[in-house]
């Protein structure tokens, strides 16, 4: 048994795998890097998105094509952005004779859809699931709901 040659292969064997293991370290942590950056770059992209969006939520009752008055339009940004009460400026001006309607109005931008909870409400409204309810609350702080019927 030669002792030096086998101390030598040992430690030649060892700094070649110390060596191989620095350099696959350093591609990994290059990729690290690489991923950590292009994820940072989304994170901003997409933060900078939602907040178009509810900037333009915010704004579109002053934009261009909005047809109702920014006075009847009330902000909600959950579960929909706006109930609209169309006239009711008017009403409230003493022109009671015109029709109030009421809209429920989402602002998208680009292609975005309506959630699922958005088209729940559509499909209520569309389908007469809607009705006005008057709540009385008594000194004794008991409830009392009655459906309004115009009487």
């Amino acid at each position: 048994m030669d002792w030096p040659s086998l101390v030598a292969g040992v430690l030649l064997g060892s700094t070649l795998a110390y060596l191989l293991l620095r350099i696959q370290l350093e591609k990994l942590s290059s990729r690290h890097a690489e991923a950590l950056t292009e994820a940072r770059r989304d994170s901003v992209s997409r933060s900078r998105a939602v907040l178009k969006g509810k900037m333009a939520e915010q704004i579109a009752p002053l934009l261009p094509g909005f047809d109702y008055w920014p006075s009847d339009a009330r902000f909600l940004g959950d579960p929909v952005d706006y109930v609209i009460f169309n006239g009711y400026s008017r009403a409230k001006d003493g022109h009671e004779d015109e029709p109030l309607e009421i809209v429920i109005v989402d602002i998208k931008e680009g292609r975005a859809r309506l959630n699922r909870g958005q088209r729940l409400i559509a499909q209520a409204v569309a389908a007469g699931r809607v009705r006005f309810e008057v709540v009385r609350v008594s000194e004794e702080g008991q409830i009392t709901h009655y459906d309004w019927s115009g009487a």
